[in-house]
């Protein structure tokens, strides 16, 4: 695992905000609260949680295009779905209900395992957008009053022959399997994995798989520290 950090309230204005850093990967993640929800939810007493993800033009060694005219590159599409489909997985929208949070994920810097890191980050937003909602509310809980779980993710890959956890550029680059892994409490929410040089066997994937409850283990501890939730 590469040295990590979550930065709460890093931005003042948003519910809810995160600069969360993996080695030289570094995303700020932040929460916003509204009630807005998409059409085919209103007044039906339930909440909504949705994602953005965009990399800046600066993240990576060749300036990045921004996105115009409300086009998104396919690769930002599915990475914020993912995050979306992730964050959802550790909300209980019938408790938070008629209450809509927007997340954005702007990668700064890019060194492997973007996705991964916004998720891990981006709970931590949430869960500060949960407490104010709690807070205005009066609920006495305060966020675990909306929360099904913690959540986290970490990459894992097979570089040259051996699983390694939490991939950077360099080991992705160059990973015969490539996998990014979502968990909530120990429970799997989602698994992308691809054998990007081949095939990989039932052994592979269950050791990868087992590196990756090993990192979100120590990524959670790491998240529960900055929350707050160990004292």
């Amino acid at each position: 695992m590469r040295a990590m950090s979550f930065e709460r309230n890093y931005i003042k204005h948003p519910a809810g905000s995160c600069l969360a850093s993996f080695g030289d990967t570094k995303v700020i993640c932040t929460a916003s609260v509204s009630t807005d929800l998409p059409r085919w939810l209103r007044n039906q007493g339930r909440g909504w949680v949705s994602a953005e993800y965009a990399m800046l033009p600066g993240s990576t060694n060749t300036r990045k295009r921004r996105d115009r005219g409300g086009k998104t590159d396919g690769r930002s599409v599915e990475i914020q779905r993912l995050i979306g489909r992730s964050l959802r997985a550790a909300v209980d929208l019938n408790a938070l209900g008629e209450a809509a949070i927007s997340i954005d994920c702007d990668v700064l810097q890019a060194d492997g395992g973007t996705r991964t890191t916004a998720i891990s980050g981006a709970f931590v937003a949430l869960v500060d957008a949960l407490d104010s909602i709690a807070a205005e509310r009066g609920e006495a809980r305060g966020a675990r009053a909306y929360l099904t779980g913690q959540l986290a993710a970490v990459s894992v890959g097979v570089v040259d022959g051996e699983v390694v956890c939490d991939l950077d550029y360099a080991h992705d680059s160059r990973a015969e399997v490539d996998m990014n892994v979502v968990m909530r409490d120990g429970d799997f929410v989602e698994v992308q994995g691809t054998g990007e040089q081949g095939v990989f066997s039932r052994a592979q994937m269950d050791a990868l798989l087992d590196s990756a409850a090993a990192g979100i283990a120590q990524i959670q501890a790491v998240q529960r520290q900055v929350l707050g939730w160990d004292g």
